[in-house]
């Protein structure tokens, strides 16, 4: 049987469940101990095809259809309120799996886009994924940080993720904005200001894809921030208190953003 979601802590009492979406080479573990830190809902990780226990699984080639697939597997949890949080690529993915929910009537309560450009500017200059062989990408994971990068750098565990970690990249690259009906729930962008992929008005750009309330965050940390610092208390607030008011972000010089390769 497919497990598209894995849940550690179930919590029939929680007011909220919170779906997580992993980043380009991620898996459902990048999000081991959210169960811990947001006891008050019931938390859940997209697992991806292709890695971990979905190994033997082919991977991913549509972002579009990823997200369709997603929102099969989300709809039995729709009972009570949902709010999604995609980091990277995973917020993209995200944000097309809530625009097809409520194109069928199921809107989301809460998205929170974590360490992403905004889906419209995902490839304002092209990531040259495409044009990259797996070393090159490999390398510019490991650049950013993150555990990946750790385990990137171990021979034996780069043999095995090497192909979801490419894969997820050139998927990501592949994807296309499609003009569509805007998003009606809160949303909110969460970014490191020592990200070097996405600046501050790339984060603030979400703002486009909804008619609900808005709110940017910059935290400290790279693109990689959530790893040592998860977001949890951000969450809270928005989920238990409506959006919280934030000063407004100003631009930070963000080192590395010669790079040709897009924040997956």
């Amino acid at each position: 049987m497919t497990t598209w979601l894995r849940c550690t802590a179930p919590r029939p009492e929680a007011a909220y469940r919170l779906i997580c979406f992993p980043h380009a080479g991620g898996s459902a573990s990048s999000f081991r101990g959210w169960s811990e830190g947001l006891p008050e809902y019931e938390v859940h990780a997209v697992c991806y095809p292709g890695r971990a226990a979905r190994l033997d699984e082919p991977l991913p080639t549509s972002l579009p259809r990823l997200a369709a697939d997603v929102a099969e597997a989300v709809r039995p949890l729709l009972d009570r309120p949902v709010a999604f949080l995609g980091h990277s690529m995973g917020a993209v993915v995200a944000f097309e799996t809530a625009r097809l929910l409520q194109a069928r009537g199921h809107g989301i309560a809460h998205l929170f886009a974590s360490g992403a450009r905004a889906p419209q500017l995902a490839h304002p200059e092209g990531s040259g994924a495409a044009d990259m062989d797996d070393d090159a990408i490999a390398d510019a994971l490991t650049a950013l940080g993150g555990t990946d990068a750790e385990l990137l750098a171990d021979p034996d565990f780069r043999e095995l993720i090497l192909p979801y970690v490419c894969g997820d990249f050139r998927m990501f690259d592949a994807y296309a904005h499609r003009p569509g009906a805007t998003l009606t729930c809160p949303v909110t962008a969460i970014a490191g200001d020592a990200d070097p992929l996405v600046g501050a008005e790339d984060a603030a750009a979400w703002a486009e894809v909804t008619e609900g309330p808005f709110t940017h965050h910059t935290v400290p940390g790279d693109h990689f921030y959530l790893t040592p610092r998860p977001p949890f208390r951000l969450i809270e607030a928005a989920l238990s208190r409506g959006l919280v008011e934030a000063a407004p972000s100003r631009e930070v010089a963000a080192p590395g953003r010669s790079s040709r390769l897009v924040a997956p």
